[in-house]
């Protein structure tokens, strides 16, 4: 039995993830960008926000982002920095398509990995419209004169998905899709569907386009961005004076993942299509630290301020979180709308200066969802979403608890009125109560990981009593405890999602708690087509319906969302490259190299740098023997050197990698300060950014000395 600070996962505990103490941070404090010194650090969101698209409207930003098979459906943020967004809407409750059980979970089948995807929102003439694509029923289209609501629905059949939609100047309205062949076809005034025999080509296939198109008209020119998953991803833009061509195109963005490598994967997510049952033989696949994949920045668009200036967003696969969000500045050069910096043009900063919106100082750090709920409101909190459409007769709020009536089900992934919500990363603790005395034999209720595979802790009950249950349906292993009298327990989810595990527990007085089963493993796969999600859940396994089970006070604590100390200003610092693993040296020469470790070197003054704040997530460094560190030159090998006056020390943003580590990102030449593991050249400050696991020479492990 360990209390939250010694629960073990993967090894390790929780509170070893954190910069600061577990205690310290409040169980309300959520992911925000918004580090509240002037910068944000990407991720915007550190859960699933996929296929991302946002629109300005006066002093207003609007995101909109799938939700496949989860209803209420198409997620509407709002934002007035672009940075600290607000959920403010959903497009429809529940999908209303008669005659498609599968939306439903009925009749053994379901929309897993489909539903409504990849949305289209744009604002024209006093109405907001929210286009996207419903497999098997066709391209809809969500109309309403408020972002809040009420949303008129139109379904305009036909086949045209991964869209985006101009309305262009001569009151035509054209939607451009496709993959690699880009097509556009004109779209009715009355939104009835598509003018018959207007689709054509305007882009031929073999010009490095992707899908996922964005298109704007800018001061007379069409632009196109469009993302590309092979071999890596990344975002191109195609360009030309009219709308059907001839496009040129070229590369905006590429190779920039902050960091990190491709996840673990599910190659075999489905039984021949349908959601696996367990004891189905899965197999996973081992991330490849050295690869990119997807886990660049990729799919994404433009948007310009009041101030003219222009900011860029785009999706990044986030491994077992799944495909979340990520705001980069735009140069624009040559005009091309580059992602990324003059002189590091298709990189993006992952800590940056946030836009420079006017009236936006006073807007506080906060996330987009509260996650925490005790169920005591007339309505669930916005972030819940149910898995496909509920049946709204067997739940309800109740006396300050959520009731889930038990129906029947084969396993956990084919559960009606299963709740869910996205997790939240980097590391995360969900704890939920659940009341299992209304259970009847066959029920089985708990707290679950959605995912292919899936994975729960629950209470099973049985003519002869309760049992609580631990499941990961890879492997279909199993582990049974006997809870003997206890019918109210407290049951969580440890979630370290960058590392895609999370170990499961339970408690009988919500104070100690003890771990059950194995830690599980999170993949991602693209059967749901989404990242893990946490479900509170309860079915019967006997073909009939059951009992309920009543959950209260469900919680989400996450360690490392107040990073205030990630940036350890004013203290003395050591910097372990994680290439050479050695530590940053300032040469008698006067420029900087590596202290081979068990040097005499490694231990000396050299290697000791105080950061000194400069305001805006800005710092310079100097080394304890009193000298400076500046960047001569065009930062070349060996121009990054000493000096002992303050006045020419050089100014980085410091790049918050999270757990300690970082990377300089040197202002005078938009570049990192590096080092080649292996050639023996000194440090420069002309590296792009960091490879996928960070061993290329630019990122840095910092810890403090005296």
């Amino acid at each position: 039995m360990r209390n939250i600070i010694k629960t073990v996962l993967a090894g390790f505990t929780l509170a070893s993830f954190a910069c600061a103490s577990f205690a310290q941070v409040p169980a309300t404090e959520t992911w925000s960008a918004d580090n509240g010194n002037g910068t944000f650090t990407n991720p915007l969101f550190y859960d699933e926000f996929s296929d991302p698209d946002i629109i300005r409207v006066g002093s207003d930003f609007y995101l909109a982002g799938t939700t496949m098979h989860s209803v209420p459906g198409l997620v509407i943020l709002h934002s007035k920095d672009l940075v600290n967004w607000t959920n403010v809407s959903y497009c429809f409750d529940r999908f209303d398509f008669p005659g498609h059980p599968e939306f439903s979970l009925e009749e053994g089948r379901e929309v897993y990995g489909q539903g409504i995807w990849a949305p289209c929102i744009r604002y024209h003439n006093g109405k907001f419209y929210v286009f996207s694509n419903i497999n098997g029923v066709g391209m809809q289209v969500y109309i309403s004169e408020k972002i809040t609501g009420p949303w008129k629905h139109v379904n305009m059949k036909g086949r045209i998905y991964d869209l985006s939609v101009l309305f262009d100047d001569d009151g035509k309205i054209y939607a451009v899709h496709g993959y690699d062949e880009v097509k556009c076809t004109e779209l009715k005034p009355d939104f009835s569907g598509p003018v018959e025999g207007s689709e054509r080509v305007i882009i031929p296939g073999g010009n490095a386009m992707g899908e996922g198109h964005h298109i704007y008209k800018i001061d007379g020119m069409y632009y196109i961005l469009s993302a590309d998953y092979a071999p890596m991803g990344r975002m191109q833009c195609a360009r030309a004076k009219n709308i059907f061509g001839p496009y040129e195109t070229c590369v905006i963005s590429q190779r920039e993942s902050y960091g990190y490598h491709s996840g673990w994967s599910t190659i075999n997510a489905t039984d021949n299509g349908k959601v696996p049952s367990d004891g189905f033989d899965f197999k996973l696949h081992a991330p490849d630290k050295r690869v990119f994949a997807c886990n660049t920045i990729h799919q994404g668009g433009i948007v310009q301020l009041e101030n003219g200036d222009w900011w860029g967003w785009s999706m990044q696969d986030f491994h077992s979180v799944g495909r979340t969000t990520c705001l980069s500045p735009v140069t624009w050069k040559d005009g091309w709308p580059f992602f990324g910096l003059e002189g590091n043009l298709g990189r993006s900063p992952r800590t940056w200066s946030k836009p420079v919106i006017a009236g936006t100082d006073t807007v506080k750090p906060h996330g987009p969802y509260r996650r925490s709920d005790d169920f005591s409101s007339k309505s669930l909190q916005k972030v819940w979403q149910w898995n496909h459409n509920p049946d709204d007769k067997m739940w309800a709020l109740n006396k300050g608890v959520l009731r889930l009536h038990t129906m029947p089900a084969e396993n956990l992934l084919r559960a009606r009125n299963s709740l869910t919500q996205r997790v939240i990363g980097p590391v995360s603790t969900t704890t939920v109560m659940l009341d299992a005395s209304h259970l009847k034999p066959g029920d089985i209720a708990g707290l679950g990981i959605q995912n292919i595979p899936c994975a729960w802790l629950g209470v099973v009950c049985a003519p002869e009593g309760l049992t609580l249950r631990w499941h990961d349906q890879y492997g279909n292993k199993t582990k049974d405890l006997d809870i003997k009298k206890h019918k109210k327990l407290w049951l969580r989810i440890d979630g370290d999602y960058d590392n895609d595990k999370v170990q499961f527990s339970y408690s009988v007085d919500n104070r100690s708690f003890e771990n059950v089963g194995d830690t599980v493993l999170l993949p991602y796969q693209l059967k749901t087509f989404q990242g893990s999600r946490t479900m509170l859940f309860a079915y019967n396994s006997g073909g009939k319906k059951g009992g309920y089970a009543d959950f209260d006070d469900f919680t989400v604590e996450e360690p490392m969302a107040d990073r205030s100390a990630n940036i350890p200003f004013g203290k003395t610092v050591r910097l372990i490259n994680l290439a050479t693993g050695n530590p940053m040296l300032a040469t008698s020469k006067g420029l900087m190299h590596d202290a081979w470790q068990g040097s005499r070197e490694a231990n000396s003054p050299q290697t000791r740098f105080q950061v000194i704040d400069k305001g805006t997530g800005k710092v310079i460094l100097q080394c304890a023997d009193g000298r400076y560190v500046y960047i001569a030159g065009e930062g070349l090998s060996g121009d990054v050197r000493l000096t002992s006056d303050k006045e020419k020390a050089s100014v980085f943003m410091w790049q918050d990698m999270l757990r300690n580590e970082c990377m300089l990102l040197a202002l005078q030449t938009n570049r990192y300060v590096g080092k080649d593991a292996y050639d023996g050249a000194p440090y420069s400050a002309d590296w792009q950014g960091a490879a996928p696991g960070r061993r290329n020479g630019t990122v840095f492990r910092w810890e403090a000395v005296e």
